[in-house]
């Protein structure tokens, strides 16, 4: 603590460059979320432009469509949280389990791999995969296309996200578990434990903590879907399912330029999204002691 105090200096500057990134590229953008309130005209300028008050929310939420994109996103994110967020935790401990370092890293490395395949070419792949000449097809012997059955998006979608981002996700676990008492693991295969009794007792409460952080995290994000995967994997006879929020964001804020009515309605998301970040929040310090973020 003394040396901090001699030589401060040396922080302020490490940090400044952080600092002033933050607040130019996070905090400065938030003064945008005034095109929400107006008639926003580029040539004019957002100060420029006539104030409008709640217009656009109120045209938002008296759609007809206002409900479908409302449920498609919320079932997407919930699905997709349900089944893809125990992934993570089930693949740290069985890679816990293997005893031989040089096998556990192999496994490792081909589990990480897909994280680092961008959205679009995992989309490309997706689409190449499910078509009607694709490998799906050839091994079962139809001629089904699968991007043009509404049914069928949303298991590709959640499915495809596992595949890629399921073996990154597992690392934070991972790392949790390196704390877990190899003694208290010792003792417990010495009393005749089993493996779920052994995950129970010792490994469990490692990852107990980062489990629920993650959780609250997510459940925060339910509404924060980003636009890039669905609106790639997006099909004319699949947007029963596959429009939601963002995909109708961006075609109405960068493909039709109805900027206000845009900005708007991703307010409207952000909005939704910070209540459910703070009473999953709340549910969660109720049920876990009073631990939560």
């Amino acid at each position: 603590m003394l040396y901090i105090r001699q030589h401060w200096q040396l922080y302020v500057i490490f940090l400044l460059p952080a600092l002033a990134l933050t607040i130019i590229f996070r905090y400065l953008p938030m003064g945008g979320i005034l095109v929400a309130f107006k008639n926003y005209n580029p040539i004019k300028g957002i100060f420029g432009s006539k104030w409008v008050g709640l217009k656009y929310f109120q045209r938002f939420l008296k759609s007809p469509d206002f409900m479908a994109y409302l449920v498609n996103t919320l079932k997407l994110s919930v699905y997709g949280l349900l089944w893809g967020f125990p992934i993570p935790i089930i693949l740290a401990l069985l890679l816990n389990r293997i005893e031989s370092k040089r096998i556990k890293q192999n496994i490792q490395l081909v589990l990480y791999m897909p994280n680092f395949v961008s959205v679009i070419v995992l989309c490309g792949i997706v689409r190449i995969f499910l078509s009607v000449t694709g490998p799906l097809n050839l091994l079962l012997g139809t001629q089904i296309n699968f991007m043009t059955i509404p049914a069928a998006f949303r298991p590709i979608y959640i499915i495809s996200g596992i595949w890629q981002g399921a073996g990154w996700s597992s690392i934070m676990y991972t790392a949790s578990l390196s704390g877990a008492s190899q003694d208290l693991k010792e003792a417990a295969v010495i009393d005749g434990a089993n493996i779920f009794q052994q995950i129970k007792a010792v490994e469990w409460p490692a990852i107990k903590d980062m489990v629920i952080i993650q959780f609250i995290l997510a459940a925060g994000n339910i509404m924060s879907i980003g636009f890039e995967k669905a609106y790639a994997l997006q099909t004319d006879l699949n947007l029963k399912s596959s429009e939601i929020i963002s995909t109708y964001v961006y075609k109405k804020g960068l493909l039709d330029g109805d900027y206000g009515f845009s900005t708007a309605v991703g307010l409207f998301n952000t909005v939704i999204n910070l209540i459910l970040l703070l009473l999953v929040n709340k549910i969660v310090e109720k049920m876990n002691e009073g631990k939560g973020l």
